[in-house]
């Protein structure tokens, strides 16, 4: 088998968060008066940690206090309903139990935050992944290859023998950053046109087409 370990990202590529994420950052936004994101919108926010989906959702120029209270709001809510519509993915569950069955190892980085990560690994997949990563203060966030090559090491697998997948242009980075090789999905909320020009070395299309990969199928 090539590979050992699949490091996964979670928004986008394991669960379909969006809507339990939209539902907070607009309960945040309106506690300071500001107008609610669209579902296109939002897909377009999310990335690079929860604070920043804050950043992005209010005009430039709008003070660090003003967006640290509808941050405070924001997770609040979230924590309280981060998984009133979650679900996963077409053919995720599958695949992790394929995985597992098949002895590769499974983690999850991701740059929400770590307790939410944890709670919507545990509500969805608790059997059925190694290890979850998610943000943590004073860790640097993807593409910064810290979390990912913290999880490596944890479970003992060399860069060459992992696949990175992720849905967005900073699991791309990550991927080259960590040293593995990388794998984009186009189910998630970054479309091929919204990657930067980051050029990912594998590119799938469903959960089962990567499972063939991954399982040499």
């Amino acid at each position: 088998m090539k590979y050992e370990l699949v490091i996964f990202d979670l928004d986008g590529t394991l669960l379909d968060t969006v809507e339990d994420l939209r539902a907070a950052l607009n309960y945040g936004l309106a506690t300071e008066g500001f107008p609610p994101k669209t579902m296109a919108e939002m897909k377009l926010i999310i990335g690079g940690g929860v604070r920043n989906h804050v950043k992005n959702a209010v005009p430039a120029g709008v003070p660090e206090d003003v967006i640290d209270r509808i941050f405070a709001a924001f997770k609040a809510r979230y924590n309280a309903h981060n998984n009133d519509t979650t679900l996963p993915f077409p053919g995720i569950p599958e695949l992790l139990r394929a995985l597992k069955a098949a002895g590769i190892k499974v983690a999850v980085n991701s740059n929400k935050l770590d307790e939410d990560s944890r709670a919507l690994i545990n509500a969805h997949f608790a059997s059925l992944v190694d290890m979850a990563i998610g943000d943590r203060e004073g860790v640097p966030r993807k593409p910064a290859p810290n979390s990912a090559n913290e999880i490596m090491a944890a479970l003992g697998v060399k860069p060459e023998k992992v696949l990175y997948v992720g849905d967005g242009d900073s699991d791309i980075l990550t991927a080259k950053n960590a040293g593995t090789d990388g794998a984009w999905v186009s189910w998630g909320y970054r479309k091929w046109d919204e990657l930067n020009g980051n050029v990912p070395q594998h590119r799938f299309d469903s959960a089962e087409a990567l499972k063939a990969f991954i399982l040499g199928e």
